[in-house]
């Protein structure tokens, strides 16, 4: 079925259209006239705003279903004669579109979810800016969040040119924030109390006390009162708008800021803070109000984290638990005892310059990848199932590293460095760096506490070769001071005095180390 073919509304529903189409959209008033809008919607004459229920805009068969109503003498009179030209929109560059200071911040969100828009089905509703087509710069009425999003995607943006003076303009931003559902009470009280004051402005003979003050019935000149006419250009009820402007008008406008978008942002507090004589008054009572909620906050803060403390010192328990029951062997490496690991596998490096081979190799024999796989894999494993592991990797060994990884069943995480201060060899580049792979496997966190993670570069200069400066095994043990730990690779006779993994809470085992010391054995 074509445009041209459709039914038409009936009469409450043409007049619907034809008043959405000469001002850009339409208000309902009553439940009928919802009715009469929705029953448009469905030949497409209408469409209805996604988040105002009462609020309509022309649809895609709008126009050509008014000029056949025109045509047929379908269209009520009146309509007819105050049917407009169909208004166009233009597209500018948004560089050219002043927003100014707005009555609200932008929203992150609504923004990005914009651009995903635009990007898919381009801009469907134009900005209103004050301005003709012709100036180099105009101003913005309504739309900030549609300009922002044209601004980033680098885009023109559909815009309507209205005429007006600053005052208009300013009506236009504040009556498109009070259509939307999502203001808080203080936006509101902010928002109506301006409205109020610029209506006033522009309408002094509406003021209480003024002659002409109320509209006099049936008089087409006489301006509605401020409650009436911001009812019919926001669908509010008047005795809401009254409240709302009451309490605009008797808290300051610095209190209000302060509340806005904070848990006490609601009308019961805002009729409390009125009732306070000064603005001084409204804001100390709003400060104190929200210092106590971050005194609060922070003691809920600190309840949290001791829970979670008490949760993982829990976890570490029945993971201790688990490893003593570990079996422990001699010579031969032990089994599922640890669920801390600390490695620095005797790498076999390649040659550092093809004319000496590698007289700047390793002092110890090296190990194949192979071998340092099989080493710890599946059963041969010394840790638990619940365990994170430590394994230092030179730079050009990442990958094997990483595969040493998987291959002993830990999942990497993330990675520390040793900065060596001093340039050493390479073949590529002239290396400075170690770095120090992190791995975990299991089901149970051993992750650090909140705030007790160490720095991931640390800078010490290089001394003997192999040796690894104590920090980084000072940091494991301040991590997890009451869990067994082992340390593949080193001796337990060649650390020197005062190193932390003297401390009776480690083990060593490693081609160098003979068999296990340090109650490994």
């Amino acid at each position: 079925m074509t445009a041209q073919t459709l039914p038409l509304p009936k009469e409450q529903g043409l007049s619907i259209v034809a008043a959405a189409v000469r001002d850009g959209e339409y208000r309902c008033a009553s439940p009928n006239e919802v009715i009469a809008a929705c029953k448009a919607m469905a030949q497409r004459y209408l469409t209805r705003d996604a988040k105002d229920g009462n609020l309509f805009r022309p649809g895609v068969n709008a126009i050509d279903m008014l000029d056949r109503a025109r045509a047929l003498g379908k269209l009520p009179e009146a309509d007819a004669a105050n049917l407009p030209e169909r208004k166009v929109a233009t597209v500018r560059d948004p560089q050219t579109v002043d927003a100014g200071n707005r009555l609200r911040n932008l929203d992150e969100g609504t923004v990005l979810a914009l651009m995903e828009s635009f990007k898919t089905y381009s801009q469907q509703q134009p900005i209103v800016v004050y301005g003709k087509e012709t100036d180099a710069v105009v101003r913005l009425g309504a739309g900030g969040h549609r300009l922002e999003a044209s601004r980033r995607l680098g885009i023109k943006v559909l815009c309507f040119h209205a005429g007006g003076d600053e005052l208009d303009r300013q009506l236009c931003e504040i009556d498109e924030n009070l259509i939307r559902a999502d203001l808080t009470p203080s936006d509101k009280a902010l928002f109506l109390a301006r409205r109020k004051e610029i209506y006033l402005i522009k309408h002094p003979e509406t003021a209480k006390g003024v002659s002409g003050g109320r509209a006099r019935q049936n008089s087409a000149t006489d301006k509605m009162s401020f409650a009436a006419a911001t009812a019919e250009a926001t669908g509010q009820d008047q005795r809401t708008i009254r409240r709302d402007v009451e309490r605009g008008e008797k808290i300051s406008a610095t209190a209000l800021q302060m509340l806005r978008s904070t848990a006490h942002d609601k009308g019961v507090m805002l009729d409390k803070l009125k009732r306070l004589g000064t603005a001084e008054a409204q804001e100390a009572f709003v400060r104190d109000l929200i210092a106590a909620e971050k005194q609060v906050s922070a003691e809920s803060k600190r309840i949290r984290t001791t829970k979670l403390a008490g949760n993982r010192e829990s976890r570490l328990r029945m993971i201790g638990l688990i490893a003593e029951h570990g079996r422990k062997s001699t010579p031969e490496i032990p089994r599922a005892a640890y669920a801390i690991g600390y490695a620095d596998p005797p790498w076999k490096q390649e040659a550092w310059s093809d004319e000496t081979g590698q007289d700047k190799g390793l002092k110890y024999p090296p190990m194949t990848v192979d071998d340092i796989k099989a080493l710890c894999a599946g059963d041969n494993s010394p840790f638990t199932r619940d365990a994170v592991l430590y394994l230092w990797v030179t730079t050009n060994r990442l990958a094997d590293g990483l595969a040493v990884l998987e291959a002993w069943d830990f999942s990497y995480v993330t990675n520390m460095v040793w900065d060596k201060r001093h340039i050493g060899m390479g073949r590529w580049v002239r290396d400075r760096h170690e770095i120090l792979l992190i791995g975990k496997r299991g089901s149970v966190s051993l992750a650090p506490m909140e705030g007790t993670q160490p720095e991931s570069v640390y800078a010490e200069a290089k001394l003997e070769h192999s040796r690894k400066p104590v920090w980084f095994a000072e940091q494991i043990d301040r991590l997890w001071p009451y869990l067994r730990k082992l340390e593949l690779f080193q001796r337990k006779d060649s650390l020197a005095d005062g190193d932390i993994r003297l401390n009776g809470m480690w083990d060593f085992w490693g081609n160098q180390a003979g068999s296990p010391e340090g109650g490994a054995e």
